[in-house]
């Protein structure tokens, strides 16, 4: 017999994020955005995965929202476990692909202050203004052929209909 007992913490869990690298003649697809703390940094374009959203729809919209670029997802990258040194934690699926069809019409996210193409040099040379670790990271990861099939991801949500 099992007895499961609640202790009545809180255990912080994981957030589920998407980020998308998208690299196209050496050089790589990222924002520049406004933390909620008020500080500048570079990221992939990425965000949270939204109730009832797969992985790869979330990486879709949330590279649109922040580039107005659409975004094709081709393969993933890898999947990061990061812990913020605020204690809150990150759950990162990083894909990689291709974008077409910059709508420049489109308003950007809020907080995104613009978007730009970086070589990993560039990117290097402003570490302090990365977001985290992850992005240059994923970008390694990418550039040493870290690469799945996107069929390694699977999603069992509950249909809306029902």
């Amino acid at each position: 017999m099992c007895k499961l007992t609640n202790t009545g913490q809180a255990f912080p869990r994981p957030r589920v994020t998407v980020a998308s690298v998208v690299e196209r003649d050496g050089r790589f697809l990222v924002v520049e955005e406004c933390t909620e703390g008020g500080e500048v940094v570079i990221n992939q374009p990425a965000g949270h995965v939204e109730q009832g959203e797969t992985l790869l729809e979330a990486a879709v919209r949330e590279t649109f929202e922040e580039t107005a670029w659409q975004f094709t997802p081709e393969f993933l990258i890898g999947v990061y476990l990061w812990a913020h040194p605020s204690g809150s934690s990150y759950l990162r699926v990083c894909l990689a692909g291709s974008v077409s069809e910059y709508q420049a019409d489109s308003p950007l996210d809020e907080g995104i202050l613009g978007t730009h193409w970086f070589t990993r040099g560039e990117l290097q040379a402003q570490n302090e203004r990365l977001r985290s670790p992850l992005v240059l990271a994923v970008i390694d990861d990418y550039l040493a052929g870290e690469r799945y099939p996107l069929s390694v991801l699977k999603s069992f949500l509950c249909s809306s209909s029902r």
